[in-house]
């Protein structure tokens, strides 16, 4: 195998991975795949408020998903990173809002909230995410 092939091939791994890591905000959350995907040190450097750790994006995850439980996610674009094992993340999140979440609602309505991601991974585990995320449409009510 040569180092383009090498490369191509990282670059599939990369991409799988952010899939799978964006697939975690779907309900029900796949919990055992959040543990695989997560590295123990990971590091959450735009947490809003929450611990900056591994369970501190867990309980955010936890929160969404209880205040959208009927909650999908996909992918829309996806920029990898070969050299720097990074992959930025561009998404869309669509559900129902059953509970209050960011001190709105419950408002019954289906919300759309988008938002662009960076991971950095190590292996085949994520170790460190940026993110911003707009949930205008959610905070109109």
């Amino acid at each position: 195998m040569n180092a383009t092939d090498t490369r191509a091939e990282r670059r599939a791994e990369l991409e799988a991975l952010a899939r799978r890591w964006v697939s975690l905000w779907n309900a029900p959350v796949d919990w055992r795949l959040f543990d695989e995907l997560h590295a123990p040190e990971f590091e959450d450097v735009s947490s809003g408020g929450r611990p900056p750790t591994k369970a501190g994006f867990a309980a955010g995850i936890e929160r969404f998903v209880h205040a959208f439980p009927d909650v999908r996610s996909e992918v829309d674009d996806i920029v990898v990173d070969v050299d720097r094992s990074c992959v930025a993340v561009r998404w869309t999140s669509r559900g129902t809002n059953r509970e209050r979440y960011l001190n709105v609602g419950p408002t019954g309505r289906l919300t759309t909230m988008r938002g662009i991601e960076i991971i950095e991974v190590s292996g085949d585990r994520v170790v460190r995410r940026w993110g911003e995320w707009d949930p205008s449409d959610h905070l109109r009510g």
